[in-house]
């Protein structure tokens, strides 16, 4: 129980540093004027503190690479790219709610896929009514919150 509510408080949070990422790394690809050039500070920046942290907790790894390890699993680097460069241009002209809503419907899809199939070595969850369920009403909620009326300014 303890490990659950760790790792869903942890999960927790780091949900919410990804509009308030892609929220600064909006602003900083739309001041640079390049979302390239954010991206590419926010991936220097993320370089620097994930090698602090291997040597902080690990030390200097004896290899990269076993021979057992499927390539794919190296490729995860890809698709955190395009989110990103994708989120810091997107999220400043179609708004972060938006944005960041369109992105939660793809985990949704994904996880659903993922966990039913067992795909890339997951632990499988076989779809049934309570999980079509919940996904459908996460849906309603996402279309939901992206009901919003404008706000003026005055």
């Amino acid at each position: 129980m303890t490990n659950s509510i760790t790792y869903s408080m942890l999960m927790l949070i780091a949900g919410i540093g990804i509009p308030v990422m892609a929220t600064l790394n909006g602003g900083l690809g739309t001041r640079l004027q390049s979302p390239a050039l954010a991206a590419a500070i926010l991936f220097f920046v993320g370089l620097i503190m994930a090698l602090a942290y291997l040597l902080a907790t690990e030390g200097l790894p004896e290899k990269l690479y076993h021979p057992s390890t499927p390539i794919y699993y190296y490729f995860g680097g890809f698709f955190v790219l395009f989110y990103i460069l994708t989120i810091t241009w997107v999220a400043p002209r179609f708004g972060i709610s938006n944005a960041i809503a369109f992105v939660l419907l793809g985990q949704l899809i994904a996880m659903s896929l993922i966990d039913h199939f067992g795909l890339m070595g997951a632990q499988k969850f076989t779809m049934n009514i309570q999980r079509i369920a919940g996904l459908g009403l996460m849906v309603l909620g996402v279309f939901l919150v992206l009901n919003k009326v404008p706000q003026g300014n005055g």
